[in-house]
């Protein structure tokens, strides 16, 4: 197995970092690659007011699922929970220990591999590690690495070391990005999710007022909420709830709003779940209180409306677009459809679910709360009492 291990201290991670390390994997078919967050770098020290730790890690998480890569990224915490300096010999060491058969490669910029030979026990890097070092501009050219190069081979001579110039890779500085996002600006060099975390937490001086965002701004927040193969549902929602809202004469602006926040807690667990509706004062009867999957609806819609503001309809329309219930309003309809027929679902039927939908609306509400019903029959489920009351308030 061959590992790359790509480290630095993400302060943010950004566009450079990811498509460089998407670069350096295909060309090293690599099987795996590690991101690891500096907890206390060595070279420089972190900037007055960076964020913690934890957000760090965090935004690093996001920025790996972006890459594109699935299950070959991983996020290691290790230098973050290591005492002092966090000298690459010793994160190199731990991961050699984790997956002793592995073939390591330390990835690096242009700046860190001109002066490599300074770091703390370089010898042990090299003896842990090939170098694959990427210039990160078109002027980081095969002239600038080869005096560095040749130097490591004659002091090293164990070295493995592959550089490459990356072709319309992001050129961007984290300094200057720093202060693009404290001036409102710079979310085109960043990940959506990461660049929503940011928003979300006010990292940076960004001051995002989160319950007067505009969608352009909500888009990437909501984002970051989501496990990233739960984004292109998501995304889907919205864009149904748009044709839905626009064929049936509903708020569109409302619907994408409550498209986008519908699922901003589904990845939480049973017992976090359980947290936000004590937290909230969420009443929940015995089913609620053992099946994940009808939480979510109730703390996504607390959440919305806490932190983002969403007035009452929208509210209703995050709470109850998994059961659905009797007399729902337009909204209402329109975002637990939207939810059931976006583009990304595929399942027996849904062809004709969708075809109905844009006929008759209450016409495809009913026939989704029967399939549902049916489904939930054939599993052994019990249905949740709402959407049977949903379903006979429809039948009349």
């Amino acid at each position: 197995m061959k590992i790359g291990v790509y480290g630095g201290t993400f302060n943010p991670p950004h566009l450079g970092h990811l498509t460089a390390a998407r670069a350096v994997f295909e060309l090293l078919k690599l099987d795996k690659l590690l991101l690891v967050p500096a907890g206390l770098p060595p070279h420089k020290e972190l900037p007055a007011g960076s964020p913690t730790a934890e957000q760090r890690l965090e935004m690093t998480r996001l920025a790996g699922e972006q890459i594109g890569l699935g299950d070959q990224v991983e996020v290691l915490d290790l230098e973050l929970r290591r005492q002092g300096k966090s000298y690459t010999s010793d994160t190199l060491a731990q991961i050699k220990a984790l997956y002793p058969e592995a073939e390591l490669w330390l990835l690096m910029g242009t700046d860190m591999f001109l002066t490599l030979q300074t770091w703390h026990a370089p010898e042990e890097i090299f003896a842990l590690a090939g170098i694959a070092a990427f210039g990160r501009t078109e002027a980081d050219t095969e002239e600038l690495f080869s005096v560095q190069r040749e130097y490591l081979y004659r002091t090293y001579p164990n070295a493995r070391i592959f550089t490459l110039t990356i072709p319309g890779v992001v050129d961007v500085s984290s300094t200057e990005l720093r202060e693009q996002l404290a001036a409102d600006r710079g979310a085109n060099l960043l990940p959506p999710a990461v660049y929503g975390y940011i928003l979300r937490e006010g990292l940076y001086h960004s001051n995002a007022d989160l319950k007067h965002l505009s969608l352009s701004k909500l888009r990437p927040v909501a984002l970051s909420y989501l496990k990233h193969k739960r984004i292109p549902h998501v995304l889907g929602t919205e864009q149904e709830a748009i044709r839905l809202a626009e064929r049936y004469g509903a708020d569109v602006g409302k619907a994408r709003v409550g498209a986008l926040l519908h699922d901003c807690t589904k990845k939480l667990d049973l017992a976090e779940q359980l947290a936000l509706c004590e937290r909230y004062g969420i009443p929940l009867d015995d089913m609620e209180r053992k099946t994940l999957k009808l939480l979510h609806a109730k703390t996504g819609a607390a959440i919305a409306r806490d932190v983002f503001g969403v007035d009452d309809e929208i509210y209703g329309a995050i709470l109850w677009h998994t059961t659905g219930r009797a007399g729902m309003t337009l909204l209402e309809k329109i975002l637990y459809l939207a939810d059931y027929i976006e583009p990304s679902r595929d399942f027996p039927g849904v062809d004709k679910l969708r075809a109905v939908c844009y006929k008759d609306l209450d016409a495809g509400l009913l026939m989704g709360l029967e399939m549902t019903i049916g489904e939930m029959n054939a599993l052994g489920s019990p249905v949740h009492r709402a959407t049977i009351e949903a379903r006979d308030a429809l039948k009349g």
